[in-house]
């Protein structure tokens, strides 16, 4: 009865409208308070929050958030768009081609899918008109694009969920790499199959020489060199992850400096917006390490692992169920909340019946990244449409049908193979 009651007043000021950061320390101290009585929640609440404060990999997300934006503010997102549309722009469908790949290009240095997909937007949506793109194509191909923020290195939620289970930040990262890669391929498919049937929907650009294209990769070396400058020592074991966050941020710096597109007053606010939302981030990990505290003493946690692995169901079935609760939930909350409500209550789960918490935390976020795109809450089409009114929601839903089987069939893949996400970490040791 407790436990019922906790997660009714948890989405009862969800719905409220209350901010989630909020909602998880309310109910998380209000909760321990019912099982330990007032004094000691309280007591246990004021050391967690500061143990997490003081939290060493935390210097993650600070960093990494400040790489993204120094890159952002670099105008990269044009560059490497075009870069992209030299080598596919003259195919059929070829601008939303570039739009995946270029989508894919920025997530590596930004880490955010809203980020990744509005930044796009104002690049890509243009060109697309202008050559006579569907907008249900040229949307959906923005908004799928932008997904891959949250899986591709670096990764806020990764980071997050590495916090929040003790798990690897490295090897969450490098576990990353593959599914991002075939999720970009898998977008690049839906693109072609989507012209196929509908050859209107997206002609052909231009075409660029190879002269033309070896300008367009000049102007993009450096994120290439900076991403594999950041991956690339975490996996020869030169850094760090958190010493990584910092290379970067500072090779982003030294971009944004050699391009001459960082004034003194754009540095400030650089560094500006990155403190509000390392501190929104931070704020609200706190809420979810005080509400995830509840669960473990009011023996929820226990009770529901022991009550899984008792039962004959086999663990895959379990597995099923459990990415079919992320899927249902990405339809009324968003990617970060999902994140924090729900790897509390299934990592104890997963973890007992043998699963490996990085092949999981892969799993999550590709279950995630469905929930960004799908109806009736599909938080980057709301996104998109704030920016291109002129859009209806449900042009930006038909659009996607072709991408989102495409992330149900690599999620399968993901499950069903989990050396897909491993691999890269079994190669580093980890």
């Amino acid at each position: 009865m407790l436990i019922g009651g906790a997660f009714a007043a948890l989405f009862a000021v969800l719905f409220l409208g209350l901010p989630i950061a909020f909602a998880l320390f309310l109910v998380g101290t209000g909760g321990s308070a019912a099982v330990l009585g007032w004094e000691p929640a309280l007591a246990m609440v004021g050391q967690l929050t500061f143990d997490t404060v003081r939290n060493y990999n935390l210097a993650t997300l600070p960093l990494f958030i400040l790489m993204g934006n120094l890159v952002a503010r670099a105008r990269l997102s044009a560059e490497l768009y075009e870069a992209a549309y030299a080598f596919l722009g003259h195919r059929r469908g070829g601008l939303a081609m570039t739009t995946i790949l270029a989508c894919g290009g920025f997530s590596a240095v930004c880490g955010s899918s809203m980020a990744t997909a509005s930044t796009m937007a104002r690049v890509a949506m243009p060109s697309m008109r202008a050559y006579g793109y569907a907008d249900s194509l040229a949307a959906a191909s923005i908004a799928a694009g932008g997904t891959l923020g949250i899986l591709i290195p670096p990764s806020v939620i990764l980071v997050i969920y590495g916090i929040m289970t003790n798990t690897n930040i490295g090897a969450l990262f490098m576990a990353g790499v593959i599914p991002g890669v075939i999720g970009i391929l898998g977008y690049l498919a839906a693109v072609a199959w989507t012209v196929w049937r509908d050859p209107a929907a997206g002609r052909a650009g231009g075409w660029t020489d190879w002269a033309g294209r070896k300008r367009a990769l000049g102007r993009v070396w450096g994120i290439a060199a900076l991403f594999l400058l950041v991956l690339g020592g975490i996996y020869l074991g030169v850094f760090t992850p958190i010493e990584a966050a910092g290379v970067g941020a500072f090779g982003a710096f030294l971009f944004a400096v050699f391009r001459r597109s960082l004034a003194l007053a754009d540095l400030r606010t650089v560094f500006a917006e990155s403190m509000r939302t390392a501190a929104v981030m931070l704020t609200v990990l706190i809420g979810a390490v005080v509400y995830n505290n509840f669960l473990d003493v009011s023996g929820f946690t226990t009770l529901l692992r022991d009550a899984v692995t008792a039962s004959d169901m086999p663990p895959l079935a379990v597995l099923a169920v459990i990415v079919a609760i992320y899927l249902v939930l990405g339809c009324v909350l968003e990617s970060l909340s999902m994140v924090l409500l729900t790897v509390p209550v299934f990592f104890p789960v997963v973890t007992a019946l043998g699963y490996d918490p990085v092949w999981f935390g892969i799993v999550v976020v590709v279950a995630t990244e469905i929930s960004l795109i799908t109806p009736p809450i599909g938080f980057n089409v709301f996104m998109l449409n704030s920016m291109l009114p002129d859009v209806p929601v449900g042009t930006i839903f038909r659009g996607l049908v072709p991408f989102v089987v495409a992330d149900f069939a690599r999620l399968v893949f993901l499950l069903l193979v989990p050396a897909v996400a491993l691999w890269l970490p079994g190669m580093m040791g980890i």
